[in-house]
Order: C-alpha cells, then structure tokens, then sequence
C-alpha cells in the first residue's frame, strides 16, 4: 500500500472516531441493540401536491414513474430497557434509509418522535439516519418516566379535573366543545424535504427553514413551499398538510437557462 494511500486512510479512521465521539458527547445519547430487523414495500400516498405529469412540468411529483418505496422497520433496545419499533423510508437508491443488521448495537440519540442512529456504512463512510417511533409505541425517552410514575396523593380525578375546566365555558354560556375547539392547537407533522442536486434551501411561507435533505415539523394546513440553490430555476410547489399524514417533497431542480 502506498504512503499516500496509507495517510488517506488513517485520516479516514480519525475521521469516524472523531464523528462517534461527538456523537457520543452530545446529550440524549443512548446505545441500542437491533433485535430484529425487516424490510417491506411500501405505499404510495398522495399528499395533496399536484402530480405534475406532463412533459413539459414533469418532476417527482408524477407518482406514476415513481419507485415504490422500502420501509425499514427495526425492533431496538436500550440497556436492559422495554423494546421498541422504529422505521425510516427509502424512497430511491441514494436514501441512507437502510437495514440495520440484526444483533448489532449502535450508537444513538433520542429525538421528539424517534432516533437518530449513528452508523458506518460499506464504503466506511459515517452516517446518521432519523428513524421515527412506529405507531402506538412509547418513546424511549418518556419510557424511564412512565414506568417510576405514581400518581400523587390528593390528585383530583379525570371527572373532577374535567368538570373544573368546562366550568369557565358553562359560566360564559359557550359549550365545553366549542370552547376547546377555539383553543386546539394545531397539529405538526413531520414533513422530509430533499431535492436533486441536495444542498438547496428549503422556504415555507417565504421564511427560511433549512436546506436539503433535512425533516422539519410543518403545521396542518396550505403552505408554499420554495426549493432554490444558485444556478437553477426555482422550485415552487402548494403543500397541502393533514393531521396524521407523512410527508416527503422531492425536488428536483433544473439548470437555470
């Protein structure tokens, strides 16, 4: 082996120690074991942006040409800890969405709704990948808490507790549903938002919020979402955001004229 070759490679090395390091100093961190591993085919859902299909507009959006994504689905476990279902999608052959080998524990970190793992892949490259909790299960971080949980002596009950804050509303003459619709929130949904070159910022409503690929919590409704990077024509698209969806926006940009 060559000198140069040999230097490309340790530095390579120091590289993913010095990644796994600062992974591990980060806080939230946690180390899991992949206990099971599966990969299925998954669906193609239309999320309410149009399809664009014609030659002269087509891009990502015409579902027709697009390939049927993978979902990687993994049963993970921290310590001694209950285990728990996380996945990520992989909707081309570049995503790094992948099938975490079963029996192998990686480094981690807890994230509002899932993971991040911290892997090396075949090329010896380090990578991380967000992979959401699975529906219906209790996120690692609130885990510990739920299971030392007691309920403090003197709490009042649901229907007392129930009565209390629908007394304002009765008082006022409004109904109790009426007036919790007028306080809900609403909700956010996880959106991932990745364009073709990557690297190009990501604006919602004219406000910057990113770049690509990255996921972002977009609330429900009608957004404009704009995808730009210099020397390319601007990508402009109506987002159209619902409760309970998951939502991916692929660009893919063109060469400005």
């Amino acid at each position: 082996m060559s000198m140069s070759r040999l230097v490309v490679l340790e530095a390579s090395l120091l590289l993913v120690v010095a990644l796994f390091a600062n992974a591990a100093s980060r806080n939230n961190t946690m180390r899991i074991k992949v206990l099971d591993s599966e990969t299925r085919s998954g669906s193609l859902d239309d999320n309410g942006v149009p399809k664009n299909c014609d030659q002269l507009t087509f891009d990502a959006y015409c579902r027709s040409s697009t390939t049927v994504p993978l979902v990687n689905t993994l049963l993970v476990q921290e310590g001694d800890g209950p285990p728990f279902r996380v996945s990520c999608t992989a909707e081309s052959r570049y995503s790094r969405c992948v099938p975490l080998p079963k029996g192998a524990s990686f480094d981690a970190k807890r994230e509002k709704h899932g993971i991040t793992v911290y892997y090396v892949d075949d090329n010896g490259k380090a990578r991380s990948q967000l992979y959401k909790l699975v529906a219906g299960e209790m996120s690692p971080s609130a885990a510990p808490a739920a299971k030392g949980a007691a309920k403090p002596s003197g709490a009042p009950t649901a229907s007392a507790a129930t009565q209390s804050a629908a007394a304002p509303a009765e008082k006022t003459g409004q109904a109790p549903a009426a007036a919790a619709a007028t306080t809900r929130p609403r909700e956010t949904v996880k959106c991932s938002f990745s364009s073709t070159p990557s690297g190009a910022e990501v604006t919602l409503d004219g406000r910057y919020v990113g770049s690509t690929p990255s996921v972002l919590g977009v609330t429900t409704g009608t957004h404009v979402v704009v995808i730009s990077m210099a020397g390319f024509a601007q990508w402009k698209r109506d987002l159209a955001v619902t409760a309970g969806s998951d939502l991916t926006v692929n660009a893919v940009l063109q060469k400005a004229q």
